[in-house]
């Protein structure tokens, strides 16, 4: 039963952007370093279905029972990590392309999810093949860094939309002299 005093819950959902985010949000977008970002991540994507496919295929065939299971483990946990930060790669994309508005980027479906299992380091990699290995470190540090990125634009001070510092002393210079 429910308590008619209570006070009303605001529903749950995505906020807007505020303006300054928004901004933030394209311009980082249409900066050089998603471009690098982009085209990183993209690659690592690319290099990692070639790997996983042909040579970490015969590869995994050679191993121990115990190495073998590892090696699923691990591939399971590289492709998780690519598939979370190509698909974050590809919302800012889609903001930058003006396919998606800066606002709609802010949705939580859109963040990077699976983190336990993205930021988790595997147990026993001392068994599997140097290349698996060498995935494994570059998907990691492309995924911090993607996780960094986020938590800036999105989540940090999420509670708190203030106005950006600059803008907010801008619209205070314009009001002083009559703008």
């Amino acid at each position: 039963m429910s308590d008619l005093n209570a006070p009303a819950t605001p529903p749950s959902g995505p906020k807007p952007a505020g303006p300054w985010r928004a901004e933030v949000i394209q311009d980082f977008a249409r900066s050089e370093l998603f471009q690098r970002t982009f085209q990183e991540g993209m690659d690592l994507v690319e290099e990692t279905a070639g790997y996983l496919d042909g040579a970490g295929r015969q590869a995994s065939k050679l191993l121990s029972r115990n190495a073998a299971l590892a090696y699923a483990a691990e591939s399971m946990r590289l492709t998780t990590r690519l598939m979370q930060v190509a698909s974050w790669l590809l919302v800012q994309r889609a903001v930058r392309e003006g396919d998606m508005p800066p606002g709609a980027a802010c949705e939580d479906r859109y963040r990077l999810a699976a983190e336990d299992i993205c930021r988790a380091t595997g147990e026993g990699a001392d068994g599997l093949p140097r290349e698996l290995t060498a995935f494994l470190d570059r998907s990691e540090r492309l995924y911090e860094r993607v996780r960094h990125l986020d938590r800036r634009m999105y989540v940090e001070n999420e509670a708190d939309e203030a106005p950006h510092p600059v803008l907010s002393q801008h619209d205070r210079l314009k009001t002083a002299f009559g703008g």
